[in-house]
């Protein structure tokens, strides 16, 4: 059989059950991470993986930035094959409690790209739970017509937003939205190269995330309180999507392929549909028990923290 046909037995099997790893329920094959997915036994990623994985059982002990509550059946699962394991996040909530912001330490940041703080100003201006935030991280990329699309899609809202275009977004081609969609939507939205996404993402204007679904990107909106509109790209972004919309409850997904239509309804419900409120909730709730587990001298994550570090 050649590749052409693994490609297409692949795609034709996305929806397939698996139903045989511990504690995560209701999972089809296209919700596993795509290096895992490969249909390429050399791919050095899988092997990567491989590799570490066998390697685990002998660490002394494991730590993952996440927590108890969000993912309490999988640490069960863990702990029965694997030496402890502990939680310690989420990790940037217990940073900002230990480390001042005008720090030396605390200016160091961990952004692939220099921050323009200047959208808190305009976030300052808008009122509560009234923004869309964009934003597909630092590596993510997408063609022409998928950035087009999301461009009208996010401007039939009628919504404000907020929109990170990284130069780089666009793959082989420089990230340009259409003229006429800037001119439509000038006085509602807010476009820059790279933000300060903790600080974003924990304002009160922003109501809505729109994520490549990111680990790091998840848990933040998670720490905020702000429910997610989903477009996961590759690695684990397919499994943090399954688990944002199905298991915790905050988040909805959009096709691959990207349809203005579906942008525009998505982003909605997200803001004004009774599902988005019931997310928006929901995502609160995550944000008081993150809170609740970095808390100083007793959250969970606080504790095992100061243990391990």
């Amino acid at each position: 059989m050649d590749l052409a046909d693994v490609s297409w037995l692949t795609k034709e099997h996305l929806d397939t059950v698996i139903d045989w790893i511990p504690s995560m329920r209701n999972l089809k094959l296209k919700d596993i991470p795509s290096f895992i997915r490969t249909t390429n036994p050399n791919d050095i990623m899988l092997n990567f993986i491989v590799h570490e994985t066998s390697r685990a059982k002998r660490a002394s002990a494991i730590i993952l930035n996440t927590f108890d509550d969000l993912e309490h059946d999988i640490f069960q699962s863990m702990q029965s094959i694997l030496p402890p394991v502990y939680s310690i996040g989420p990790l940037h909530l217990l940073t900002n409690r230990e480390i001042e912001e005008g720090s030396e330490t605390g200016r160091m940041g961990s952004n692939l790209w220099r921050e323009e703080i200047e959208c808190l100003d305009w976030l300052n201006t808008e009122s509560r739970n009234s923004v869309v935030y964009v934003n597909f991280g630092s590596i993510t990329t997408m063609t022409v017509k998928q950035l087009v699309e999301f461009a009208w899609g996010l401007a039939a809202t009628k919504k404000e937003f907020l929109w990170v275009i990284r130069p780089d977004l666009v793959a082989g081609k420089e990230a340009m939205v259409p003229p006429d969609f800037l001119a439509e939507t000038a006085n509602r939205s807010m476009l820059g190269n790279w933000c300060p996404q903790e600080k974003v993402l924990s304002h009160p204007a922003v109501g809505g995330f729109l994520t490549h679904s990111g680990w790091n990107s998840t848990l933040e909106s998670l720490s905020g309180g702000v429910p997610m509109v989903c477009w996961p790209f590759f690695a684990e972004q397919q499994t943090n999507c399954k688990f944002t919309c199905d298991e915790w409850e905050v988040g909805m997904e959009i096709g691959g392929d990207v349809k203005r239509e579906e942008v525009e309804a998505v982003v909605r419900e997200l803001m004004d549909g009774e599902k988005g409120k019931k997310m928006r909730e929901k995502a609160e709730e995550w944000q008081r028990l993150a809170e609740k587990v970095t808390e100083y001298p007793c959250g969970s994550s606080f504790v095992n923290f100061e243990t391990w570090m």
